[in-house]
């Protein structure tokens, strides 16, 4: 999949940070979905598994400076794993939920990484998409970034407006998800 993806961004002669998005099916075959010519919400994942800032890169190609290493450079390490936390309730069809968020303790460590603008006493308006933070970990095993998810997910304290962190752990402890044989049609019925 990489080299078809370098391929064709060569032969399209693409400069610039961007993402290329895939299906997979039960037999290993992939199929192209889309590509976004900026970075996705999901843009941690890679820099914790490659260990490249992707955005000082963004700006590094935008102001014309030459990439300092190549596709063969990069080499994939261990597994990460991104919650977004969005102010909804999902034990309500996903109601949106403003308000002032009264008590906020953001998990830490080693290789959790939580992106966001809020803070205590941060008042969520109802004007704008309902993400608050993407939780970010990293672990050498697929099955040790689902534990650190775990964990991080259990120490995130958001108070005074509804949340979804609940039911992030719901997925995590799903056997299809544990198994990883989950399709697109997982979330249904959820809310």
């Amino acid at each position: 999949m990489i080299s078809d993806c370098t391929r064709l961004m060569k032969a399209i002669a693409y400069v610039g940070v961007g993402t290329m998005e895939f299906l997979l099916d039960e037999q290993g075959n992939y199929y192209f979905m889309e590509m976004n010519t900026r970075l996705q919400v999901e843009h941690p994942v890679t820099e914790f598994v490659t260990g490249i800032d992707l955005v000082k890169w963004q700006l590094r190609v935008a102001a014309g400076m030459p990439l300092t290493f190549t596709q063969d450079d990069i080499a994939l390490r261990g597994h990460a794993i991104e919650c977004r936390i969005n102010a909804e309730d999902p034990t309500h069809n996903f109601r949106p939920s403003t308000g002032r968020i009264s008590l906020l303790h953001i998990p830490g460590g080693p290789s959790v990484r939580f992106d966001t603008a809020v803070y205590q006493d941060y008042v969520v308006p109802p004007y704008y998409d309902s993400l608050i933070g993407k939780l970010i970990v990293h672990a050498p095993t697929r099955e040790e970034a689902i534990r650190k998810m775990v964990a991080a997910l259990c120490e995130l304290v958001i108070e005074g407006i509804a949340h979804n962190a609940e039911l992030q752990l719901d997925i995590l402890s799903d056997p299809r998800f544990l198994s990883g044989a989950y399709f697109t049609n997982f979330m249904e019925g959820r809310a």
